[in-house]
């Protein structure tokens, strides 16, 4: 009898330690996304997405999976060796996806959560052109970071509006660029 309380005392006690390092809060967030982004010429405006899931691994600090993608179009240099050389610039609708992983940290303060996070992890692009013409169209891979925070306000327990900023750096097209990216939209908060 004795054997068998220690024994499941000694399971009870293992499967709470192993429920403890699963993640028992945390939020998912989806909603509009606007960036600010230069690849060659010129600043292009983007519109998009940003979808991120956080799970807390201290009640402070959470881990999050960000997901993001912006579309619209950009201006690249040209220069056509036939007919005289000349150059100038062609715009080209623009495809780029994020995928993004890192660390997140928050407070609460009433109904405000701000929180700040570093992220790293790949982007992606590609133009409206099938074929590259020199180094500037086609599509490219690059590593992504990302740094920044934003603002949570809690509408109803689990329903919260976020507003994020976010200072984005990649190396698309062996270039570098400093992107600014905006997000606003629900996060449901569990």
């Amino acid at each position: 009898m004795n054997k068998t309380l220690a024994a499941l005392f000694t399971l009870f006690w293992l499967a709470g330690l192993a429920m403890a390092q699963v993640p028992t809060a945390g939020n998912v967030f989806f909603g509009y996304s606007y960036e600010n982004s230069k690849l060659d010429v010129d600043r292009a405006n983007l519109n998009g997405w940003e979808g991120s899931l956080e799970g807390k691994v201290f009640p402070h600090v959470g881990i999050v999976a960000d997901f993001s993608g912006h579309y619209g179009s950009q201006d690249f240099a040209t220069c056509s060796p036939i007919a005289g050389g000349g150059c100038g610039t062609t715009s080209a609708s623009t495809h780029e996806l994020n995928v993004m992983f890192g660390p997140r940290v928050s407070f609460s303060f009433g109904k405000w959560r701000p929180f700040g996070q570093a992220m790293f992890g790949i982007a992606h692009i590609s133009t409206g052109f099938a074929q590259p013409l020199g180094n500037s169209f086609g599509s490219n891979n690059s590593l992504a970071t990302a740094l920044g925070g934003g603002l949570d306000y809690r509408i109803i327990r689990p329903l919260a509006w976020r507003f994020q900023f976010d200072y984005m750096h990649t190396n698309l097209f062996s270039t570098g660029q400093n992107n600014f990216r905006f997000s606003t939209g629900p996060v449901l908060r569990f």
